[in-house]
């Protein structure tokens, strides 16, 4: 089976501008992962929850990251920045909080400290290069579901 992504496809044309693309009933499935990049090094991937709220992605900040972050040297933890987008949970006052004691005026995200607008054309490496280069992996054969594309995705 084809996956068809409508979000990249841009149909330019004189006479129909409602064009659709005919395509078979798929069952649709997704799953939720982080990932981080500290430097050259790769951190994660990690599952998360298929929905994630604030309080599961303040447990993720507070008790899976830093283990995740264990094999990055002191020196680099201590001074890197925290970057994430404008998603309901990363925007709650407990998150930002937590981010507040912990990235001193080193987290990028909606508003505080240093503004990153939501569904911003700046692109950070994961956007620009990681996800598309997963994509281009996971989906080189059709994926057969939801934990084959779990699978293919944390063996990257």
């Amino acid at each position: 089976m084809i996956f068809f992504n409508s979000r990249n496809s841009h149909i330019w044309a004189d006479k129909n501008p409602r064009a659709t693309a005919l395509r078979r009933d798929q069952h649709q499935f997704a799953v939720n992962i982080w990932a981080g990049i500290v430097g050259d090094t790769l951190i994660g991937p990690y599952l998360l929850p298929p929905r994630l709220n604030a309080y599961i992605y303040l447990q993720f900040l507070q008790h899976v990251l830093p283990d995740l972050l264990e094999d990055v040297p002191l020196n680099i933890r201590r001074d890197m920045w925290f970057q994430h987008d404008g998603t309901p949970p990363h925007f709650s006052l407990d998150v930002r909080e937590y981010l507040d004691q912990n990235f001193p005026n080193r987290w990028i995200g909606r508003e505080d400290p240093i503004a990153w607008p939501a569904r911003s054309p700046d692109l950070n490496p994961l956007n620009f290069f990681f996800w598309g280069y997963v994509k281009s992996l996971v989906y080189e054969t059709p994926v057969l579901g939801e934990e084959d594309l779990l699978v293919r995705v944390m063996a990257t």
